[in-house]
Order: structure tokens, then sequence, then C-alpha cells
């Protein structure tokens, strides 16, 4: 041990020495659990599950259906009665509609961002995109604020990360662990969470001895800094989440019956929805769950009936099913796109990208039930009444999880950024 050099980065020598059983992405993002953070106080929202459409979903074609206007505008599908009265939904949103009375929609969201890449990073952030300035993710805000909870990270996605749901510019240990495998997969396994296949539990524990004895190498030869200090619990927390059969259990579908499987659909949409749920049960605070492709340029008709009727099921189940174990009121469950779609059907029988007025759907953790917020104009091309922006939904999200939106961050040249634009929740969607 002597002839180690100790300028040599540690966890270089870890990984040289087959000690890096944990991925860097498991790594950098468990660092969250030991960070600066955790100033925040619970509020009604003890969780998040943020469940992204990507692409750009139609309004129209969703919860906000034009029934009374001419053929171009309403298009080509049919309505169904919701739970609230005098409201429908899109005729593929059938199971949807029975659980409208646990849910909020709002149908005036606005924005001015019509590419994709800048629409998903005003919804994903609430802040405008910058030239200047990545904004980081609501999920990394989270993170950075709160830690984790019981040996798992605090932002995690399911299956992979949404385009510009990362730090931006705060430190990537607030990235979000990517599950990096789709949970509907015959064969699903979650990375990084089981010992390689030549190391059994014996040589894992006399690695974790070998790890104590490069701790105590460096710790006596080197100055210990505050990030030295942090590596030692970072490297502690990921061989809890390896150890802890409480942590990796929460990632293991095998553990859900057969019946509550089928009842979220066996499909991307249902066992995604599925594995969220068992993350915020276990105490993840922050699950982003992308699903499905929402472009719909042609022939929507058939493209969003084949994307929405497995979303239908699965979303009405996990509202249902968080509502009977006693979580829906501390888990906050959002839907939400880029933006939506083109009030006219264009030529190709589709919908063309349209940030102007869209919906989206909160539901749990301090959101009223039952209730629809705002109006779009009968054409669905404006918002009518009472406009939803994304730094407003930045802005309630934060309330509910206790977070104050006023607060200051901190970017690159200690530059203060507040973690919201607008620091005002909208309260007349609160419970």
């Amino acid at each position: 041990m002597g002839r180690i050099n100790i300028n040599m980065n540690r966890r270089n020598f870890l990984q040289i020495g087959g000690l890096g059983v944990f991925g860097v992405n498991l790594f950098d993002t468990l660092q969250a659990q030991g960070s600066q953070g955790k100033a925040a106080v619970e509020g009604k929202a003890k969780s998040v599950i943020h469940i992204y459409l990507p692409g750009g979903s139609a309004h129209q074609e969703t919860w906000d259906p034009k029934y009374l206007s001419p053929a171009e505008y309403r298009g080509p599908l049919g309505t169904v009665d919701t739970a609230i009265t005098g409201h429908k939904f899109s005729e593929n949103l059938r199971q949807t509609a029975k659980i409208a009375d646990k849910i909020t929609v709002i149908r005036s969201m606005t924005h001015g961002e019509a590419a994709h890449e800048r629409g998903t990073h005003s919804m994903i952030t609430g802040y405008k995109p910058s030239p200047a300035l990545e904004y980081p993710s609501m999920g990394s805000v989270t993170a950075h604020e709160f830690g984790g909870r019981n040996n798992l990270p605090a932002y995690i996605a399911i299956p992979k990360a949404v385009r510009k749901g990362g730090p931006g510019y705060l430190s990537n240990a607030y990235s979000p662990f990517s599950i990096g495998a789709n949970p509907e997969s015959a064969n699903f396994k979650v990375r990084d969470l089981a010992l390689p296949t030549d190391i059994d539990v014996e040589r894992f524990g006399q690695r974790q001895k070998m790890r104590t004895v490069v701790d105590t190498h460096f710790n006596a030869h080197a100055k210990i800094s505050d990030q030295m200090r942090a590596m030692n619990t970072f490297y502690d927390k990921a061989y809890s989440l390896i150890s802890s059969d409480g942590a990796r259990a929460a990632f293991d579908l095998n553990k859900e019956t057969k019946k509550m499987k089928e009842a979220y659909g066996l499909n991307s949409a249902g066992q995604r929805f599925l594995l969220a749920r068992r993350l915020v049960e276990a105490g993840t605070r922050f699950v982003t769950v992308t699903y499905g492709g929402w472009d719909h340029h042609n022939n929507i008709k058939d493209n969003i009936t084949r994307q929405l009727q497995p979303f239908d099921q699965a979303y009405a189940q996990l509202i249902t099913d968080l509502d009977q174990r006693g979580l829906l009121d501390s888990t906050l469950v959002i839907v939400s796109s880029e933006f939506g779609r083109t009030p006219k059907i264009n030529a190709s029988a589709g919908r063309d990208h349209w940030p102007k007025v869209f919906s989206i759907a909160m539901a749990g953790g301090g959101i009223k039930r039952g209730y629809v917020h705002g109006m779009s104009d009968p054409t669905g091309s404006e918002p009518e009444e009472d406009p939803f922006t994304n730094d407003t939904m930045a802005a309630t999200v934060f309330h509910l999880l206790g977070i104050d939106p006023d607060k200051d961050l901190m970017a690159s040249g200690n530059r203060p950024i507040k973690i919201a634009y607008n620091s005002k929740p909208e309260e007349s969607i609160l419970a």
C-alpha cells in the first residue's frame, strides 16, 4: 500500500482494482444523497411521478376535445363523458374518464416554444431556454434540496432520462439514475443493482473491507478535503443500495402479482407506471416516466389511438392504485408534453406543433380532485380563460414539495438563480 501514488484519483483506484461494481451513473446520482441539500421541509407531496409524453400530444385528441367545432378542428375522434359533470375527454380515455373526479385537468397550458428541444426544456425545468445557461430539471432540483431516502436515489428516470431532464448548472450528482432497461421487457433487469456474476456475497464483503483499507491509506497520507469526505459517504451509500434488500426490491416487478401487472397492462405504459408506483412507495422522491411517441403529423386517428389506449388503462390504474394504498394525497402525479398540436387537421390527417395552448393533468400531492382549470377557445387555438404557464407549473410543483420557489441556487461563477422563474403557485388548483 505504501507504493500507491496518493495523487491517484481514488475512484479510479477502486475501479482499477475491480471494486467499482456499481456503474458511474449510479455513483454520480448517489452523490446527491450526501449533498448540501436537505434544507427544504417536506410539503404535502412527498414524491412526484412525472409522466412525460415526448413529441407533443394533441390536446384535442386527449383532454380537451373540440366536439362542437367544425370537422377540420374537431378531428376524427369522438368523446366520452367524465366523472366531472359537464366535461368530456376524447374517446380513448374511457378509463381515465371514470377516475376524473380524482384529478385536475389544466386546459390552458401555454408557452412560446414550438421546437421539441426548447419545448421540452420549458416543461421539464419551468424556465424558458437560454443560450447562456442550462437550467436544472425539477427532478434535479428536488434531489439537490432533499437528497435520497431509504437507500434509494432521489431522482430516477424510467427507462432513461428525458431530454433536458438533467442537472443543468447544478452538479452531475443530481442527475437522474436511469434504470437503463424497459420494464416491459421479458428479462427486465436494472443495471448497477446486482453484483457481477463473478462476485458472490462473500467476495463482495471482502471488497468492502478492502475499500476500508484504501480509505485508511488515503485519509492518512492525503489532505482530506470536503470532496474526499463526501466520497466516503457516496461509496457507503452505493454499497448500501446494493446490499439493501428493501432498496433492490423496489425495482423488482416480479414481486407484483400477475393480476396487478395485468391491471396496469402488460405493455410499456403499464409496466413503467407500475414500476413508478413501486419506487415512490419505497421512498424515491422524483420519478420521471417517458412513454410513447406523440409527434403525430400524420394519421393522428390511428397513431394516437395506438398510444393512448394503453396509457388510458395504465394511468387510470395508477391513480386508483395510489388512492387505494393511501399514497395519492402524498404523491403528485403529472402528465405533460412539450406542446400541443395545431387547431386544424393538416393535409396528412395529422396535426403539427402548437405551443400556444395545450393540456396537462395533475393529481394528488395537494392538488384538487375533480377540477378543470382554464379553457381554450372553441377551436383550441389559444387560452380563453386562466392561462397556465410552464413557470407557474414549476412553482406549483416546488410549493407542493415544500421547496421555496423563490430560493436562490448558485450557478457557475457564484451567480444566484431562483429555483423557479415564477415564485407563485397556482392557488386555484390546490386542495
